[in-house]
């Protein structure tokens, strides 16, 4: 099979992430914007009380674990075409809605559709690169993380720019709606690998999904889907307000510094993976710089921390540990990419929910002070990643030495 002939497949793929980095991270960035737009209470500092805004964002995860049970059968039956189709419409629906929504319930419908849409195009994508780069699958999938973070890492830029130029904060919804839509035609044209053709068989053995059987291991890198996440999520939409805590003049730098690690992380990880570090040994040390660097941030409170916090947690949090983890877990159940990516999606997605529900009523019960009390309820989370890793460590090993 000749793969080239899917890399323009491919880089339509990573566009969706592109503007996936996007969606993720702005609503987080225009939370003083959207609470006031929807009648938030106003605090003593004149801020505007963002829970509400937090709850909307949790929503994401909601809508996405909602669908990931029938995303992946979606794709693995129908093929990843139509999941991504999916996703691609049920994006653009969340981008619009969200500019248009005049108050929070409606902006919490449209992204529960959001959600939905990046459950779709997880499905699609994950699979999909695996099958298009054979031989470096494990690359290929920390590329959709290097996509994100490029979105992220241009939205500070873009925001400055629709400020100067003295647009509406709704113009950016708008514009990747539309980008995402043209994406989505690409995408409808565009030719993609056979399902599973990335699965050694003999030439006429038919491929069919195997029952999946789970164990300790299996259920310990799912688990992990969680706890990474978490621990992104949490500095991704509670930083501003830190940054604010700690006096930094322009906390929106701190998004900036984010993408950056993200983005290098990813190209040092890859390099490393490719040629001599083990996926596996990613989960724990890159969880571990993060929870070390989470207690300096609630230890030293400087506005520089906050930058240097911001590039060291993009790096280790969210440079490609939960892309790892799907890849670990896809490794694990060859016939069923679609359903396992589903799964460890599932993880991911319960604590996007689960964890900024609990972020919202922390930063809403510790007032001005909130912000810090979510750093230590992260540190939490991401040691329990930890100990996860440690243990899929040490039954690899066992499997090693077998």
């Amino acid at each position: 099979m000749n793969n080239k002939k899917y890399y323009p497949t491919a880089l339509a793929l990573y566009f969706t992430y592109f503007i996936h980095g996007i969606g993720v991270s702005i609503l987080g960035q225009y939370k003083q914007n959207f609470a006031g737009a929807w009648g938030a209470d106003k605090l003593s500092n004149g801020t505007f009380d963002v829970s509400m805004v937090l709850a909307v964002i949790a929503a994401l995860g909601l809508g996405r674990l909602i669908t990931l049970p029938f995303s992946g059968p979606i794709s693995d039956r129908f093929g990843r075409k139509i999941s991504g189709l999916i996703g691609v419409v049920l994006y653009v629906a969340y981008f619009i809605g969200i500019a248009i929504s005049p108050n929070m319930y409606v902006a919490y419908a449209f992204a529960l559709l959001g959600g939905a849409a990046n459950s779709f195009l997880d499905t699609c994508v994950t699979p999909s690169c695996l099958e298009i780069f054979v031989n470096s699958g494990d690359v290929a999938n920390m590329f959709t993380k290097f996509s994100i973070s490029i979105g992220q890492f241009l939205l500070p830029f873009i925001i400055g720019f629709i400020a100067a130029s003295n647009m509406s904060y709704t113009t950016i919804f708008f514009v990747t709606g539309i980008a995402l839509a043209i994406d989505g035609i690409l995408i409808a044209i565009a030719q993609f690998p056979p399902k599973n053709g990335n699965v050694n068989t003999t030439k006429d053995t038919p491929i069919e999904s195997e029952k999946m059987k789970f164990t300790a291991t299996s259920i310990a890198v799912i688990c992990i889907g969680f706890t990474c996440t978490s621990t992104f999520q949490l500095w991704l939409n509670c930083n501003q307000e830190l940054g604010k805590l700690y006096g930094l003049a322009n906390p929106s730098q701190i998004q900036t510094y984010y993408a950056l690690g993200s983005m290098a992380a990813v190209l040092v990880t890859a390099a490393l993976v490719k040629s001599f570090l083990k996926p596996v040994r990613i989960l724990v040390i890159y969880p571990a710089i993060s929870a070390i660097m989470l207690l300096i941030i609630y230890f030293v409170q400087t506005p520089e921390i906050c930058l240097i916090g911001g590039f060291i947690i993009g790096y280790s949090a969210a440079g490609g540990v939960l892309q790892l983890a799907v890849s670990t877990a896809n490794s694990m159940f060859p016939t069923n990419k679609g359903k396992i990516t589903s799964i460890v999606m599932i993880a991911s997605s319960v604590a996007n929910y689960v964890i900024l529900n609990a972020a919202s009523y922390i930063s809403k019960s510790g007032g001005l002070e909130g912000p810090k009390y979510v750093l230590i309820f992260n540190v939490v989370i991401t040691a329990v990643g930890i100990l996860l890793a440690l243990f899929v460590n040490k039954q690899y090993a066992k499997a090693e030495i077998k």
